[in-house]
């Protein structure tokens, strides 16, 4: 679970960092956004669930994954000349990853099978609404082209069911979090749209 927290944590972090390069931010502006993509959903979580002190704060290795992201970033270890399309890859694996280990951390909290599922959509989210909101982005969940919260509450929905089955384990829940980086990245290239919130495909006046 932690390995895994982490790789996500680190996910997110490379997406917030591509972000702050796209924005022409500084390198403090990276941090900032990395961290807070990165550890946003997981401290929202664990304050939800009342622990005590939020893994980010207790646990310094917490820190570890976004210092890398930037300084893979800054030293262009991944495609910034191709920002938005590495971005959305990155951005794609933070949230398959989150919406399994979120809802995990939930349930063994003692959080119920509903709830749980929805702590683990809000870790999934959570972190992109605030880099997004925090750079004057449209935030992704808000986006109608291509799906990025209907993956991920679908993902946190069969994460707590195999839970509650006792089918969860790390094949299971990678096949999880696969379907939900697949159905984002489909998203993303097939142009797959969430239907207006007006229901008749344009802007009321």
């Amino acid at each position: 679970m932690l390995v895994l927290d982490l790789l996500g944590v680190f996910f997110f972090a490379v997406s917030g960092s591509l972000l702050a390069a796209r924005r022409d931010f500084d390198i403090v502006g990276s941090i900032m956004l990395a961290s807070l993509v990165g550890l946003g959903g997981g401290v929202i979580r664990d304050l939800v669930i009342d622990q005590d002190v939020p893994n980010a704060f207790r646990m310094p290795i917490y820190i570890l994954p976004p210092v890398l992201a930037v300084l893979s970033v800054y030293f262009h270890l991944f495609g910034v000349r191709r920002l938005r399309r590495t971005l959305m890859m990155f951005d794609a694996g933070g949230l398959a990853l989150f919406c399994v280990t979120g809802t995990i951390t939930a349930l063994e909290s003692g959080m119920g099978a509903v709830t749980a599922a929805l702590l683990g959509l809000t870790t999934a989210v959570g972190g992109g609404i605030m880099r997004d909101a925090v750079s004057n982005e449209i935030p992704q969940v808000f986006n109608p082209r291509g799906v990025y919260a209907i993956p991920a509450m679908v993902g946190a929905a069969l994460t707590s069911s195999l839970w509650t089955l006792g089918w969860l384990n790390a094949v299971t829940g990678t096949v999880v979090a696969g379907l939900v980086f697949g159905a984002r990245v489909l998203s993303l290239r097939y142009g797959w749209r969430v239907p207006l919130a007006s229901g008749i495909g344009k802007s009321l006046p």
